[in-house]
């Protein structure tokens, strides 16, 4: 079998992307899906997507981490497919698509920015060391001192797999505050096992969490990740928080065909 496909990347965090509309891919082959996403012995990406044909919306998203599993929502992967499928001709400058979490609405401007809409948040959850709340994926949060020297890998495995969260885990996030409304972010995620350049949910967490524990006052905050700078804006409402956008570049990096 030969697999075409293509590679996107949004801020660093990167992904084989491949167009399933025929439905060929075999999508329970989990070890098929964690050797393309190999970085030795296969493609290399922190994720797979297929873009899947939809009755009532453009498309559907489907999401498997690098382990070959399929995940919940994944912001820079969302962002990434509705630029694929821009290039398809799917759609224009505007789309709504189906993903694990629902609905999503994004757009894409003439420089290649998408701004997609993420789930409203209305749970978030403070201690005196952490936030968690759930932005399609679930995510840990807690401020670092000497941030561009944590070792990420080490500090999120030994927080993602304890007692907390138990067998199914959470996605880490480390922050340091750089000014009123800007924060740097580097994060652990489940599924790759290890640190991302860019976690798009995760950013989406930060943000939120940032607001909600008073950090800032800001309604559009930037997120600087290890792979470049996300945008997140949102509105505060009694109940949480709505219209919620993740913003930021989505680039294609390369295309191809591999056997299997």
């Amino acid at each position: 079998m030969t697999i075409p496909f293509k590679k996107y990347q949004g801020t660093g965090n990167d992904f084989v992307i491949v167009d399933n509309r025929h439905l060929f891919f075999p999508k329970d082959d989990t070890k098929l899906i964690a050797t393309l996403c190999d970085r030795k012995f296969g493609i290399g990406a922190d994720g797979l997507i297929l873009l899947e044909n939809h009755d009532e919306v453009d498309f559907t998203m489907v999401y498997y981490n690098a382990d070959g599993k399929q995940s919940s929502m994944c912001g820079n992967g969302g962002r990434c497919i509705v630029a694929f499928a821009k290039a398809l001709q799917i759609i224009d400058a505007e789309t709504t698509f189906m993903a694990i979490d629902g609905l999503h609405e994004a757009s894409v401007t003439e420089n290649g920015i998408v701004h997609l809409k993420m789930q409203d948040v209305s749970t978030i959850t403070t201690t005196s060391t952490y936030s968690f709340l759930d932005t399609g994926s679930p995510h840990h949060i807690q401020f670092a001192e000497n941030l561009s020297v944590l070792n990420v890998k080490e500090e999120g495995a030994r927080i993602r797999y304890s007692e907390l969260y138990g067998t199914a885990g959470s996605n880490i996030n480390f922050v340091s505050q750089e000014e009123t409304n800007v924060f740097a972010v580097r994060t652990y995620e489940r599924g790759v096992e290890d640190e991302t350049l860019s976690c798009g949910t995760g950013v989406t967490a930060v943000a939120l969490a940032m607001h909600h524990q008073g950090k800032t006052n800001a309604n559009q905050i930037q997120l600087a990740v290890e792979g470049g700078v996300l945008e997140v804006s949102f509105e505060k409402e009694a109940e949480g928080y709505r219209n919620i956008f993740l913003i930021g570049p989505a680039t294609y990096v390369f295309e191809g065909e591999i056997a299997w």
